[in-house]
C-alpha cells in the first residue's frame, strides 16, 4: 500500500508542477465529478444507461418532440432526479478553490446538474456546453423560465405543461441527442482550447463530441494533458498524467499544491 501510496503521491506532484507553470488553465468536467454527489452517471458501469439503455430515449429529441407519452415519463423524472436533493463534493470544491487562486481561466462542464455555479464557479469562467436542467425553454418560441416552475405545475396534475406564452412544447433547457449545442457555447470552449497551456479533463468519457474534442484542440496547441477519470479514456496515451483513482481524493490534493 505504501508504494502505490508514495505513485500517487509522485503523480499529483508531477501535475501540480505542470499546473503551477501553466498560464492558461481550461478543466473539461463530465458527470464522473458528480457522481460523488449522488448523481450517477450514463455510461459507467452502474451508469443509468448501461442499466436500462431504453432511457436514451427519454434524452432524444426526436422522440421527445414526436412522443407525448415519452415527454409525460421525462417530467416524472424530473421530478424526482438526485440533482434536486444533492450538494457539490469535494471535487467542485477543488475546482472552485483552483479559480480562487487565479490559476483557473475558463470551466467547461458536461454536466447539466448545475453544481458547479451552486458550488461557487464564477458564472463568467463557466460554459455548461450541454445546458442545465435547471431552467426549461419552450422549443417553439424560446421562452426560458425557472425549471421549478414546471415541476410545480407537474406536481398539480399537468403530465405535459405546455408552454404558458404560446402553447408550445416544453423541455429542459438541455442538449438532447440530435439537438445541435449553443454556437456560441461551442466557439468559447474551442478558443479557451486552443488558448490553454494546461487542460484538465475530470470524470468524463471522452466519447461525446464535440466536447470530447476539446483535448485534441488543446494537445494541438501544445497544452499538457491530464485526466482525472474512473474508468480508460481513448486519450489516455497521449496524456502527461493519467488518474483513476476517486476525484474527490485526487483533485483537492492537486489543487492544494498549486
Amino acid at each position: 500500500m505504501s508504494g502505490r501510496g508514495d505513485r500517487l503521491g509522485a503523480s499529483i506532484e508531477a501535475a501540480a508542477g505542470l499546473l503551477r507553470r501553466a498560464r492558461y488553465v481550461v478543466v473539461l468536467t463530465g458527470a464522473g465529478i458528480s457522481t460523488e454527489s449522488g448523481i450517477p452517471d450514463f455510461r459507467g458501469p452502474s451508469g443509468v444507461w448501461t442499466k436500462d439503455p431504453k432511457a436514451e430515449r427519454l434524452s432524444t429529441l426526436s422522440y421527445y418532440m414526436s412522443d407525448p407519452q415519452v415527454r409525460k415519463q421525462s417530467w416524472r423524472q424530473r421530478l424526482d432526479h438526485p440533482a434536486w436533493s444533492s450538494a457539490p463534493n469535494a471535487g467542485h470544491l477543488a475546482v472552485v478553490e483552483l479559480e480562487r487562486k487565479g490559476r483557473l481561466q475558463t470551466l467547461v462542464t458536461q454536466n447539466i446538474d448545475g453544481l458547479h455555479l451552486q458550488a461557487g464557479s464564477s458564472p463568467e469562467i463557466t460554459i455548461e456546453i450541454h445546458g442545465t436542467m435547471r431552467e426549461v425553454v419552450c422549443m417553439r418560441c424560446g421562452e426560458r423560465a425557472p425549471m421549478e416552475r414546471a415541476l410545480e405545475r407537474v406536481r398539480a396534475g399537468e403530465a405535459d405543461p405546455p408552454c404558458r406564452r404560446c402553447g408550445g412544447i416544453l423541455k429542459s433547457a438541455t442538449i438532447s441527442f440530435g439537438q445541435n449545442l449553443d454556437p456560441d457555447d461551442l466557439a468559447r470552449s474551442q478558443l479557451a482550447a486552443a488558448r490553454s497551456d494546461f487542460f484538465l479533463a475530470v470524470g468524463t468519457s471522452l466519447a461525446v463530441h464535440p466536447a470530447a474534442g476539446l483535448p485534441a484542440i488543446a494537445l494541438n496547441a501544445g497544452a499538457r494533458l491530464v485526466i482525472i477519470n474512473a474508468e480508460p479514456t481513448p486519450m489516455d496515451s497521449d496524456a502527461e498524467v493519467v488518474f483513476q483513482q476517486p476525484i474527490g481524493e485526487v483533485l483537492p490534493a492537486l489543487v492544494a499544491l498549486v
